[in-house]
């Protein structure tokens, strides 16, 4: 004689939808339309037909249009600082460690097959930050870390002999990150690839 019916059987089963999507993908995919269209210019709907999920999954997994932007924002922090700590890493002079920190992020800034995106923070959270406290304190952050890892490793450099002693190393830092913003900027614009390597070795015999 079984000892359970069909309604125990039934009410065992684990009870909602297993998760069929990648939370990473999907938040690449929703960056990848808030870079597009700015924060302003994108919806929940624009975010739900890009990732493939229903906005009830989306909220579930991610929160509302405010909390996913948030977590693209921080999630690009992260990889931007990767790509540099990577080149710091490779070793060489000072200046082949910049230019490989500069092409980096050209080739992050024209990863988009259709139009040069630039950079996700200065193309989407600039104009945002001036009335999101969230926002502005995660660029002022990102723009802190920035230009510290710049003058980490340029005193790096100076122990080296690569810098004069007498080097202002935080000036030096702000340029090299400046530099970086004018390239998102006018990679933006439409400046060409080309052009915008050129400018960044202008930029890099200035700093050494």
């Amino acid at each position: 004689m079984r000892s359970g019916t069909k309604k125990d059987e039934t009410e065992k089963k684990p009870r909602g939808r297993p998760r069929a999507y990648d939370p990473e993908t999907a938040l690449r995919l929703a960056a990848a339309t808030f870079w597009k269209t700015g924060y302003s210019g994108t919806s929940l709907d624009d975010i739900s037909a890009a990732t493939g999920m229903n906005r009830p999954s989306l909220r579930a997994a991610f929160g509302d249009k405010h909390e996913i932007y948030v977590k693209a924002l921080s999630r690009y922090w992260e990889f931007k600082f990767e790509s540099m700590r990577k080149a710091f890493d490779s070793g060489g002079s000072l200046a082949a460690t910049l230019m490989r920190i500069y092409d980096a992020s050209l080739s992050i800034y024209f990863s988009n097959d259709d139009q040069a995106l630039g950079c996700f923070v200065v193309g989407t959270a600039i104009t945002e930050a001036p009335g999101d406290p969230e926002i502005q304190r995660i660029v002022a952050e990102g723009f802190r870390t920035l230009d510290a890892n710049f003058e980490a490793h340029f005193k790096l450099a100076r122990a080296a002999g690569e810098l004069k002693q007498d080097a202002d190393l935080k000036a030096l830092a702000l340029l090299a990150s400046a530099t970086m913003h004018t390239l998102a900027i006018r990679a933006r614009a439409g400046a060409s690839h080309n052009d915008l390597r050129k400018l960044a070795q202008k930029a890099v015999s200035v700093i050494c």
